[in-house]
């Protein structure tokens, strides 16, 4: 009898979980929508809600963006401050290319959405997506897959459709998927090539696709889903690179990163020297100590940032010698600058139960998605985020 009781709870409870697809678009810029060539994005646009951009974290990379959405925090309190970085105490690298540090959580601070929302027994997924693959069993949804670069994106959809007709008792209520392609091509042909065009219009395929199967399982009604990508692109000129390396090449200095921005970390008893000399020679690009960077970048607080902060103006690229002599072959658009340029800027696009229609608004902050999807489950919100409800609590339907 009890057993029965508990089991009719579970389904209730199950039934009456909103549902959440968060899907990532790589370095979609919030402007590709207004190409002309993103039809169902664009219809999404007109019956849901839309920002005019999505601001990013400082710096505008892949991981600290992600990993950014879905704490609700700035880079410099979870601990993902670059896409790759080194930690000095235990000489060990974190590389998004290296599949084993990148499932390691010593590197992960922060609450995910996806470990708050199991907390409430609200089972998640994760068809790819920083952070989702991390061999604690606390810190990973329900269900994950391991990351693979060429899986066919349709099939990333069949995936989640699959979970989403699961019973209902084990069906997960949230959801991510990510898509690479635009940050792939807006690298290799810049952001206004046509091979860059041609890869926003196989997205927007990808997302009539997804929306056409929600609605071939009754579920389009059902599901919130929100289109979002975690920066944008900008041209980068093989004629704007800067070898920073040579103004202090008579000193020892580590030298991490390159592109929009650089972290050096000289000796300790070199840093003010070093730092007057880059200063000296800042043209196109601007130079700080670590405790004087302005606190509008967020990204002083962590121990895995270095005592001097290179930040390329936009457009520029920074180098080290042998980056400097690869210069011709450098990729034609890039991401990472500073957060409130509009090029760095990304999309929000949402349509569900949950939001409101028609309805168009100005630039959100990407460490906001995570009080909203709290809100949106009901979840008690994490005091230690950065993100704040009041900044977009707004594009929610009123009960």
């Amino acid at each position: 009898m009890l057993l029965s009781v508990i089991f009719v709870a579970t389904i209730n409870f199950a039934q009456s979980t909103p549902y959440v697809i968060l899907v990532s678009f790589d370095a979609f810029r919030w402007d590709y929508v207004n190409r002309e060539i993103t039809p169902s994005l664009r219809e999404v646009m007109t019956k849901g809600v839309h920002a005019l951009s999505l601001r990013p974290v400082f710096p505008s990379k892949t991981f600290p963006n992600h990993y950014s959405i879905i704490t609700g925090m700035y880079s410099e309190n979870h601990g993902i401050i670059a896409n790759g970085f080194l930690d000095t105490l235990t000489n060990v690298w974190y590389s998004m290319s290296d599949t084993v540090t990148t499932r390691e959580s010593k590197w992960y601070t922060g609450e995910p959405f996806w470990t708050a929302a199991e907390k409430h027994g609200i089972k998640t997924a994760s068809y790819f997506w920083p952070g989702s693959e991390q061999t604690d069993s606390l810190r990973h949804p329900t269900y994950f897959k391991k990351y693979e670069h060429n899986k066919p994106y349709f099939e990333r959809v069949d995936s989640v459709i699959s979970w989403l007709q699961l019973p209902q008792n084990v069906r997960p209520h949230f959801i991510t998927i990510y898509f690479h392609d635009t940050d792939s091509f807006g690298h290799e042909f810049g952001p206004d090539s046509d091979e860059l065009n041609r890869s926003v219009m196989r997205l927007d395929s990808v997302a009539q696709y997804l929306l056409t199967c929600l609605k071939k399982i009754n579920m389009i009604d059902s599901v919130n889903v929100i289109f979002t990508s975690d920066h944008g692109m900008t041209p980068t000129p093989n004629d704007q690179v800067i070898n920073i390396e040579k103004y202090i090449e008579n000193y020892n200095c580590k030298i991490y990163d390159n592109g929009p921005v650089v972290r050096v970390e000289p000796e300790a008893n070199e840093i003010d020297t070093v730092f007057q000399i880059l200063k000296r020679n800042a043209n196109n690009f601007r130079v700080y100590k670590k405790e004087n960077l302005p606190s509008y970048y967020h990204y002083s607080n962590n121990t895995l940032i270095s005592s001097i902060i290179l930040i390329a103006d936009l457009g520029w690229s920074l180098e080290d010698n042998e980056g400097f002599k690869r210069s011709g072959y450098l990729s034609k658009g890039n991401h990472g600058y500073e957060k409130d340029h509009t090029d760095m800027h990304g999309i929000f696009i949402a349509q569900g139960p949950a939001f409101k229609e028609h309805y168009k608004t100005g630039t959100l902050w990407n460490v906001d998605i995570y009080p909203l999807l709290s809100k949106i489950f009901g979840i008690k919100q994490n005091s230690l985020i950065d993100g704040k409800l009041e900044r977009i609590e707004f594009i929610l339907r009123e009960n």
